[in-house]
């Protein structure tokens, strides 16, 4: 199962307040941060994200406090996953 092709037109699921473009032609498989930097964890860490959710989480475009990132990307992470479990996909 490719959870990076599961993710195009998506709706986020970061939803981070006043940045969500809410554009699922825009969403991508967002990995959460792993270790170092450049470093990727696996697909199941990771959320659905519009574009400037994903610049957000990754700390691109916007200034949000590392904390504040990490959990928008875990809240993401949650609902992508419950997503993918009601599609059947995992």
């Amino acid at each position: 199962m490719n959870l990076r092709k599961l993710a195009r037109d998506k709706p986020c699921q970061i939803r981070a307040p006043g940045i969500c473009n809410h554009d699922p032609a825009t969403t991508v498989l967002c990995h959460l941060p792993s270790g170092g930097m450049g470093m990727k964890s696996h697909d199941l860490i990771a959320t659905w994200g519009c574009s400037n959710c994903h610049d957000a989480i990754d700390g691109r475009r916007y200034s949000l406090e590392r904390d504040f990132r990490e959990k928008l990307a875990l809240e993401g992470m949650r609902r992508t996953i419950e997503q993918l479990i009601k599609e059947g996909a995992i």
